[in-house]
């Protein structure tokens, strides 16, 4: 099963989130559900990057993602940088919503 666990900060501001775990729908390399979560995941950390130029601190590792949300001062980029990662959640969310067995999301307030 994938873990998801989502850490936010009192005001519901996604401070980092983490991923660990195969899911076991299906072989390695043909596992869509992994395939699925790794795509959101990592193609998250790299919007972050590439549409607002704060580098998360990220550390991937076989079956293991865990990222630290950047804050740049700016409201305005943590703002951008927040609805990418909510977009993020609603993906993450959406393929729970189809393959729940494989998928688990965990929300923390920090």
């Amino acid at each position: 099963m994938i873990k998801v666990t989502i850490e936010r900060g009192e005001a519901g501001r996604i401070r980092r989130f983490s991923v660990s775990g195969h899911a076991g729908y299906d072989d390695p390399g043909k596992d869509i559900v992994c395939a699925g979560v790794s795509a959101v995941t990592v193609g998250a950390v790299n919007a972050v990057e590439k549409l607002t130029g704060l580098v998360p601190k990220a550390k991937v590792q076989n079956g293991w993602l865990s990222a630290e949300t950047p804050y740049g001062g700016d409201p305005e980029l943590d703002g951008r940088v927040q609805l990418l990662l909510e977009g993020m959640v609603v993906s993450l969310e959406t393929i729970a919503d189809e393959y729940g067995t494989y998928v688990q999301i965990q929300e923390v307030i920090m």
